[in-house]
C-alpha cells in the first residue's frame, strides 16, 4: 500500500504541499501530528445553560439572519431551542452560507460563548446543516485539535488523519524494545496512537493519560538519540589543537582581579578540551555576574598564543562593544590586536577591518550576528564564543563550522547568562559537554530585594533621592504589559515624566524600544559614564552594560515577569562594592502565582535555584526564549512536566545506538524528522 500522501481521498498536490509546512511529507507522518488540545462534543448544551467563555456544542433552529452594516459588514443568525436564543457572528463570509441559514434551518454549532449587555453569542463558530430526518450521530470521543497551517482546516486535518490511521496504522513499527516498555510500563504504539487521536471523555480531566505516556518516553528517546549522534558527528570533525599557554599565563598576570576557584576549575576543563584535535562544542554556565567574560578570554589566551583567531558574538552591538572595551585593555599590553565589527562602519573602515581578518592580522574578532555570515573571511578561526543570552540554538551552532578555511572546524563555546536547570540543559543543549561557574568573584556588593505595593510608590521614589544624594545611581525599569510595544511606550514614557517631576535635581535618561541603536546607545553609555542619576527603561536593558555606580534596581509590574527575567534584571545593579537594593514594585491583587514568584524572588540570590522555579511555575519558555530556532521541538513532550522522567531516559540511551543501531535511525526520523540535519555537519 501506498504511503503517499497523494494516495490519501481528498489530498491532492495543493493540499500535500501544505502539509509539508507541518514536517508531513508521507502517511505516516500525519499519525505523529499530535494533537495540542481536546475538544469536547460528545453531548450538547442547552441553550439557556451556556455560560460565559465556556466552549460548547449547542443544537437549535435559525430564527432569521441578517446582513448587517455595523462599522462593518457582519452576518448575524439567531439560534433557539426551547431554553434559549444564541446569536451566531461571521466577520467573514460567502453569500451561500447567509443562504444556507434561513429560517428554520436545524443546526449544530461549536464555539466560545460571549456573553454580552444584548446577549449571548459565538463568534465564527463551526456548524453544521442537520437534517432531522436523518441526525448524525454525536462524537463518541473527545475531538483533537491539531497545530495547522495557513489553508489546512481543522476538519480537513481530523478526516485526513482518520484516513491515514485506517490505512496506515497497522504498518506502524514499535520500536521501543521489552526493557524499555517493561521499565516505564507502556502500552504499544497502536495502541498509544489509536487513543492520542480519539481519547475517551473520561480521559479529559486527566494531564497524563497512558498514550501520552507512551508517546512522550518515545519521544524524549528520540531527541536525546538525535542529540548525541549531533555530538558523536561533531566529534569526528578535526579542530586545531591549542596548546600554548603562554599567553595564558601572562593574561592571568595582569588581570584585574583575581579568578575565583570556580573560574579556575572551568579555564582547566576548557583548555583540556582545547587540546585536543576535535572541535570543543562547550556551554559554559553561571550566574549574572560570576565571571564568564574572564574565562572566555582566558581560552582566547590560549588560542591566540597558538597562533589562531578567535570570534567573540554577543547579542547586541552595545554589549559587543562592552566586551571589545575590556578585551582590548587586556590584551593590547600583550601585543594582540583586536578589532569591533559592527553593521554600521565606514566603508573604508570596514574593508580595513575585514581585511586584517583575512589576513590574521587581527586576532580577536567581536561583533554581533554578522560574525558568522558571509562577508567575513577568517584567516584562521579556531575558537568561536557565543553569548548567546538563550538565543542561540543547535543549528546555529552547527553553522559556525563552516566558517574555517582549514580544513578545520573551530572550538565552540556557549556562554549563557540564565542558569539552566540540568534537566532542562539534557535536553536544549545534549550536544554539549558543560562547565558550571558557581561562585561569584569577590567584592561584589550585596542586593537586598523588597517587594511592595504602588501604593506605596512615594517612599520608593524618596529612597532613590537619597541614594542619588550618596552619588549613586538608579534603573527604573518599566517591562512590557501587554503583547503590544505602543502600552509599553506610553507606559515607559508615563514613567519618564512623572520622575521628571519629582526628581527635578536629577538627570533622567529614557531608552525603550521606540529609540533607534545610536540613541539608544547614546543613553545608555550617558548612564555608564554617570551622566545620569536614573535610567528609565523597559527590559532592553536585561542584556546591557555594567554600571558599578548603580546601587539600585526599581522594576514596575513586576508580578508579570518571570523568575529568570526578574533575576536578569536585579542582575544590573550589585556590581561595584556598594550595597545594593532592588525594589519590585506590584500591583494589587496578587495571583497565587505571582505571589510564589514574587516570594522565591525575594528569598533567594542563586541563579539556578532561580531558575529551577522558574522551570516548575513557568516552563522552559521563559529560560530558552518562546521562539527559540534550534531547539527539538517537541511535540507531545514538556521539559518542565517530563523533567522527572529524563535520568532514566538518558541512562537507556547510553547505549542504545549499539544495541539498536537500525530502531536509532527510525527512531529519529519519526520524530525529530528534518529539524536538525545533524548527518551533514
Amino acid at each position: 500500500m501506498s504511503d503517499d500522501l497523494t494516495s490519501l481521498k481528498g489530498i491532492g498536490p495543493a493540499i500535500a504541499e501544505k502539509l509539508t509546512k507541518l514536517d508531513i511529507h508521507k502517511q505516516k507522518d500525519l499519525l505523529f501530528l499530535m494533537p495540542i488540545r481536546y475538544e469536547d462534543r460528545t453531548s450538547t448544551v442547552p441553550i439557556g445553560a451556556v455560560s460565559h467563555d465556556q466552549q460548547v456544542l449547542i443544537q437549535g433552529n435559525v430564527l432569521l439572519t441578517n446582513i448587517v452594516y455595523r462599522g462593518r459588514r457582519t452576518l448575524l443568525s439567531q439560534i433557539s431551542d426551547d431554553t434559549g436564543i444564541i446569536t451566531l457572528r461571521f466577520f467573514s463570509f460567502s453569500k451561500q452560507q447567509a443562504t444556507n441559514l434561513s429560517r428554520n434551518t436545524l443546526v449544530r454549532c461549536f464555539g466560545r460563548v460571549r456573553k454580552t449587555s444584548t446577549g449571548v453569542e459565538i463568534i465564527h463558530p463551526e456548524y453544521q446543516i442537520i437534517n432531522p430526518d436523518n441526525m448524525p450521530p454525536l462524537s463518541p470521543t473527545l475531538t483533537p485539535v491539531y497545530p495547522t497551517t495557513k489553508g489546512l482546516s481543522q476538519n480537513r486535518l481530523r478526516s485526513t488523519i482518520k484516513l491515514a490511521l485506517d490505512s496506515q496504522l497497522h504498518l506502524v513499527e514499535d520500536l521501543l524494545p521489552k526493557d524499555i516498555t517493561s521499565l516505564f510500563g507502556l502500552m504499544s504504539l497502536k495502541e498509544a496512537l489509536q487513543a492520542i487521536h480519539s481519547p475517551a471523555k473520561e480521559e479529559q480531566e486527566k494531564s497524563f493519560t497512558p498514550a501520552k505516556l507512551r508517546l512522550v518516553i518515545e519521544e524524549l528517546i528520540a531527541n536525546q538519540l538525535a542529540l548525541k549522534r549531533i555530538k558523536k558527528t561533531t566529534q569526528k570533525n578535526k579542530a586545531i589543537a591549542l596548546k600554548n599557554t603562554d599567553e595564558k599565563k601572562s593574561l592571568i598576570k595582569q588581570l584585574p582581579f583575581i579568578l575565583t576557584d570556580s573560574q579556575k576549575r572551568v579555564v582547566n576543563e576548557i583548555e583540556e578540551d582545547l587540546k585536543l584535535p576535535r572541535p570543543m562544542m562547550r556551554l559554559l554556565q553561571g550566574d549574572v555576574g560570576s565571571g564568564k567574560t574572564g574565562v572566555a578570554a582566558l581560552a582566547i589566551a590560549i588560542t591566540a598564543g597558538s597562533g589562531a583567531q578567535s570570534a567573540f558574538m554577543a547579542p547586541t552591538e552595545l554589549l559587543a562593544e562592552q566586551h571589545y572595551n575590556n578585551l582590548r585593555a587586556w590584551f593590547d599590553p600583550l601585543g594582540i590586536k583586536t578589532v569591533l565589527l559592527k553593521s554600521k562602519l565606514p566603508t573604508k573602515e570596514k574593508k580595513h577591518i575585514l581585511d586584517s581578518i583575512e589576513s590574521g592580522m587581527s586576532s580577536i574578532i567581536i561583533g554581533t550576528h554578522a560574525l558568522f555570515q558571509g562577508a567575513v573571511n577568517y584567516n584562521n578561526l579556531a575558537l568561536a564564543i557565543v553569548d548567546e543570552q538563550h538565543r542561540f540554538g543547535v543549528d546555529q551552532r552547527l553553522s559556525l563550522m563552516k566558517k574555517s578555511n582549514m580544513g578545520a572546524v573551530p572550538h565552540q563555546l556557549i556562554m549563557t547568562a540564565t542558569p539552566i536547570p540540568r534537566t532542562l540543559a539534557m535536553t536544549a543543549y545534549g550536544d554539549l559537554d558543560s562547565s558550571v561557574i558557581n561562585e561569584l568573584p569577590k567584592g561584589r556588593g550585596t542586593i537586598d530585594t523588597v517587594v511592595i505595593s504602588d501604593e506605596r510608590r512615594q517612599d520608593v521614589v524618596l529612597k532613590v533621592i537619597n541614594e542619588i544624594k550618596k552619588k549613586r545611581q538608579v534603573y527604573w525599569v518599566c517591562p512590557l504589559i501587554e503583547e503590544s510595544e505602543e502600552l509599553n511606550f506610553e507606559a515607559v514614557e508615563t514613567t519618564y515624566k512623572n520622575l521628571k517631576t519629582k526628581l527635578k535635581k536629577s538627570s533622567i535618561g529614557l531608552v525603550h524600544g521606540k529609540l533607534d541603536t545610536l540613541k539608544k546607545t547614546k543613553a545608555m553609555l550617558d548612564f555608564k559614564n554617570g551622566k545620569q542619576d536614573v535610567l528609565v527603561a523597559t527590559t532592553v536593558i536585561e542584556v546591557g552594560v555594567d554600571v558599578p555606580n548603580a546601587s539600585i534596581m526599581v522594576i514596575e509590574n513586576s508580578e508579570r515577569l518571570g523568575l529568570s527575567q526578574l533575576h536578569q534584571l536585579r542582575g544590573r545593579v550589585g556590581r561595584g562594592e556598594h550595597k545594593s537594593i532592588c525594589i519590585l514594585i506590584y500591583k494589587k491583587p496578587l495571583s497565587s502565582m505571582a505571589k510564589m514568584r514574587l516570594n522565591s524572588i525575594r528569598e533567594s540570590n542563586d541563579g539556578f535555584y532561580i531558575s529551577e522555579k522558574d522551570l516548575e511555575l513557568r516552563g522552559p519558555g521563559e529560560l530558552l526564549g518562546t521562539k527559540q530556532k534550534g531547539i527539538i521541538g517537541l511535540k507531545i513532550a514538556d521539559i518542565a512536566r517530563d523533567a522527572y522522567l529524563l535520568p532514566k531516559i538518558n541512562k537507556r540511551c547510553a547505549d542504545f545506538e549499539e544495541k539498536y543501531p537500525k530502531h536509532t535511525e527510525k527512531l529519529i526520523k519519526r520524530w525529530v524528522g528534518n529539524q536538525i540535519e545533524y548527518r551533514k555537519v
